[in-house]
Parts: structure tokens; sequence; C-alpha cells
């Protein structure tokens, strides 16, 4: 007789026995809907400030948004480490981690924001002056950097329990609570900044409200029982090999959140010290837009993980590599086209943040550098998730810092004094071609461990 599987099994099942290029159709566009959803509000924030406020304060906000990303750092560090250990504890029936887990997951989100609110709270000043911020652009971003530290909680333990959901593959649902959580924002926003004037304090609080309702929308989640493992939205606890577990394996998400300030912190610098307000302004701008195109492939990241966490934990292995294959090749075909726009028509996106500006030759030029490696970081990031999902994070921190110190670093702080700011723009260019390379090695190389070790099933 067939075995018959509950209504909280049959994900699970499907992850572990079903065509992988189904269960990536099935598993993705909920999660790249997700990830749209929750990068848009970081874009959202910055068409309200640059249309309704004015350039100085896009400046003012772009040197603060860095630092406010420490928060979604933290959120996953939790998060992707929480989620890869469930996974694993899911395709490996390990019933006993699955009910500690969120008791774990409070208990770090709970322990970390205290120590983050104040220290962000206290140094948001110095903070601000070392991105590079002077005058009246570093007193915008204090202010809006302070706030976002008030709200800092719900980042933190909306992102972690959102990421858990993702992490269980159910995709929809963690579509659904960012949904929720934009569109309060972007109301939000309209009504603090627009209608009450309140500048860049009204666009951190509306964004605080997002991820409040973000928050309340996951906790609703786990306390009607929907999660397919046996949570506990509201026990507190600490277990020190759970808690092991969820540091290990979330370290490179953090460590990544980590680096990409430090860029920033350069970056921000450089352009303070050798370009102008509007170089500031241009750069925060370009960025937000990079990241907003970066979230689709956030989104086969999070389908990833469980497809590669449960299969790894049933010892799976030729079915994780192929997920893999089937997840980097997918990304790069949903990436070429909106690459092809933003290569051909950059004028039409930027005049969303700068409207009626006509924008230099020069300007174009930075733009379609920074966007020209688009279509090879699919692998970079499926590769992010790959190694922490079979419990081998540190090959991607190690990455991840030497991305930004080793590269990074000097050639920001050399190449743009010698031959100007265009050279922010050039070098990022070649670092991510050269850490692509590296990256595309290590995971072939981790293909032929886990073929030696690993079993043949058919697919």
């Amino acid at each position: 007789m067939a075995t018959q599987f509950n209504e909280k099994d049959r994900q699970k099942q499907m992850i572990l026995t079903e065509n992988l290029w189904k269960v990536m159709f099935r598993l993705s566009w909920p999660a790249v809907i997700a990830m749209l959803l929750y990068g848009l509000n970081s874009v959202f924030d910055a068409i309200f400030v640059g249309r309704f406020v004015g350039e100085t304060a896009l400046a003012g906000v772009s040197l603060a948004y860095p630092l406010s990303q420490i928060t979604l750092g933290i959120g996953s560090l939790i998060g992707v480490g929480a989620g890869s250990a469930l996974s694993i504890a899911l395709g490996a029936n390990d019933v006993k981690t699955q009910k500690k887990l969120m008791a774990n997951v409070n208990y770090l989100s709970i322990l970390i924001t205290i120590v983050y609110m104040i220290g962000g709270w206290f140094l948001a000043e110095t903070l601000v002056k070392v991105m590079g911020g002077t005058g009246e652009p570093m007193e915008l971003g204090k202010a809006y950097f302070q706030i976002t530290v008030l709200g800092s909680l719900f980042w933190i333990h909306g992102l972690a329990g959102n990421m858990i959901v993702r992490a269980e593959g159910k995709m929809k649902s963690a579509a659904i609570m960012m949904g929720v959580g934009l569109v309060v924002n972007i109301i939000a926003n309209y009504i603090l900044i627009v209608i009450l004037d309140m500048g860049v304090v009204g666009a951190a609080w509306g964004t605080n409200l997002g991820m409040l309702v973000y928050t309340v929308s996951g906790l609703v989640y786990f306390v009607k029982g929907s999660a397919s493992f046996e949570a506990h939205p509201f026990r507190v606890s600490r277990d020190k090999n759970i808690i092991r577990s969820i540091i290990s394996m979330g370290i490179p998400s953090f460590i990544m959140t980590v680096m990409n300030l430090v860029q920033a912190v350069v970056v921000f610098n450089a352009l303070s010290r050798y370009g102008t307000t509007y170089d500031l302004a241009f750069y925060g701008a370009v960025y937000r837009i990079f990241t907003l195109l970066l979230t689709p492939i956030f989104g086969f990241m999070r389908a990833l993980q469980p497809v590669v966490g449960i299969n790894y934990g049933a010892q799976r292995n030729e079915r994780v590599i192929k997920g893999f294959k089937v997840f980097a090749i997918s990304s790069v075909l949903l990436m070429l086209p909106f690459w092809l726009i933003m290569m051909f028509s950059p004028q039409t996106v930027l005049g969303f943040m700068f409207p009626n500006k006509i924008f230099d030759g020069a300007s174009l030029f930075n733009f379609r550098i920074y966007m020209a490696v688009l279509p090879i970081l699919p692998i970079v990031f499926m590769s992010m998730t790959f190694f922490p999902a079979i419990d081998k994070g540190k090959i991607a921190a190690i990455m991840g810092i030497a991305r930004q110190l080793v590269f990074f670093v000097p050639v920001m702080l050399i190449l743009p004094r010698l031959y100007g700011v265009k050279w922010v723009y050039l070098g990022t260019l070649c670092i991510d071609i050269i850490i692509t390379i590296w990256m595309f090695i290590s995971v072939k190389k981790e293909f032929n461990r886990l073929r030696r070790g690993g079993l043949h099933e058919s697919k």
C-alpha cells in the first residue's frame, strides 16, 4: 500500500522526489515575487525621498542605507542559519532539533537586537561620518539610521522568521507576508513623507511600520500551526549545539552584509573625496537599482536552500548537484531580459529617482559598467547558498571576506584617487569577474567530493 503523507510532509516529499525543474518552478516563482517585494521597500524609500524631499536628502539616505542593512545582515545570520539547520533536520527526520529551533531563534534575536540598538543609537553620527558623510547629508543620514535602529527587532526577527518559512519550502506563505509588509510601507511612506512632510524621518518610520507588520504576519503563521514542524514562536531558550549550528551556517550571509558595508564605506569615502553630492546621490540610486535587480536571484537562493539542505540531509548528493545546476541556469535566464533593459535604456530607469534630470555620457557609462556583471552573478549567489546548506559555510565566508578585504578595499583606495570616480564602477566590475571564476572552481571541486561520497538515485 502506498505510503500516505500528511499535508505537512507533502512539501518535503516533493523536494525529495519530484522532477527538479518542476520543483524549481514551484518554489522559485513565489520566492522571486517575495524578494522583489522585499527589494521594492528600499527602492520606494529612494523614490519618495528623491521626488518629494530632494537630492541632498537622497544623498543622506544613501549614506545611511548600507548601515541600516546591518539589521538585515543580522536577520540573515539567524534566518539562513536556522533555515539551513531546519532543512537538514527535516531531511534527516531530526524532530528534536525541529522542536527547539524557534526558541533558540527568539533567544538570538532578542540578545543581538539589544546590543545592536544600544551601539547603533549612540554611534550613529560616527558611523555616518565613517561612510563619508559631512554637513547636511550627514545629519539627514544620522536621523534616518537612528530611527531604523529603533525598529531593528522587527527587521531582525521578521526576516529570520520569514527565512525559516522559506526553508520549509513554503515560498507562497513567505511572499504573502512580504507583500503585506510592502503595502504598509508604501502607504506609510506616502502619508509620512508626502502628506505630513516628515522627510527622511518619515521614510525611516514608514519602513519600520512595514517591518512590524511583516514580523507580526510571521508570528501569526507559526501560532496558527501552519509550519511543517513543531514550532513554538513565543518560547525563549538556549541550546548550545543548535545556536552553534545556526551561527556556523548563517555566518556567511552575515559576512556578506558586513563586507558590503565595508564596500560602501570605501566607495562613499572615495565619492566624498573625489566627487560631488550628485555623485553620492547617483551611486546611491545605482546601488539600489542594482540590488533590486538582484532580488529575483535572492528569490532563487531562498528556494534553492531547502532543495539542497533537505536532499543533503537525506544523503541524496546527486540530486543536490543537479538541483544547484537547475537553479543556476534558471536564474541566469531570468536575469537576462532585465539586464538588457538596463543596458539599453538606463536614463529611463534612473529618471524615477532623478525627475527631469538629463544624464551626461559619463553617468550613463558608469551605470552600464556597474550593471555589466549582472548575467554572471547568479553563479556567485547560488554558491553562497549552496555551501552553507551542505554545512560548508566556511568556504563561503572566506570568499566573502576576500572579495572585500583582499580585492575591494585596495582597489577603491587607490584607483579612484588616481583615475577618478569612474574607477569605482570599473573596479567593481573587475573584482566581481574574478570572484565569479573563483566561486565556479570551488563549486566544481565540491561537486566532485559529493559524487565520491554520495549515493546515486534516479531522477
